[in-house]
């Protein structure tokens, strides 16, 4: 008995058919962190930047944390750029911060200014930085 007819006379839509080996594919080491260079540009949305090239979110993001790890390389030109380090001395040139201790460091984060001293334990630091970095 047949429940449902279809009628195949009109064109339905588009269908991909894909032949070949599999869904796995080789990507080049340099092909890997020019993708994750490209999620990491401004306004760049992962799940987007992984439809564009045919991958899953998933394993894009799989990518960006080897690239946190050190394990992936980024295309040089295209590193996320980091805040520049302002230096500054005091009227009494280097004398000054000598006398107070040379080896201190401190750190501006929209308005709130974290001092850090030499041999701070640096697992704390960047916890401060995160919850100071959260709280604004």
């Amino acid at each position: 008995m047949v429940d449902h007819i279809v009628d195949a006379s009109e064109p339905r839509g588009r269908v991909d058919i894909r032949v070949g080996v599999g869904r796995r594919r080789r990507w080049s080491v340099e092909t890997k962190g020019r993708i994750v260079a490209e999620s990491y540009a401004p306004g760049a949305v992962v799940s987007e930047v992984a439809r564009r090239h045919d991958m899953s979110p998933q394993q894009l993001f799989g990518w960006r944390k080897a690239a946190r790890a050190g394990l992936l390389t980024l295309p040089a030109d295209e590193v996320p750029m980091f805040v520049p380090v302002v230096r500054e001395t005091g009227e009494d040139g280097t004398a000054a911060a000598a006398a107070r201790g040379s080896g201190a460091i401190t750190i501006e984060i929209a308005g709130t200014v974290v001092r850090a001293e030499r041999g701070v334990d640096l697992g704390w630091l960047r916890d401060v930085l995160r919850a100071v970095k959260a709280a604004t």
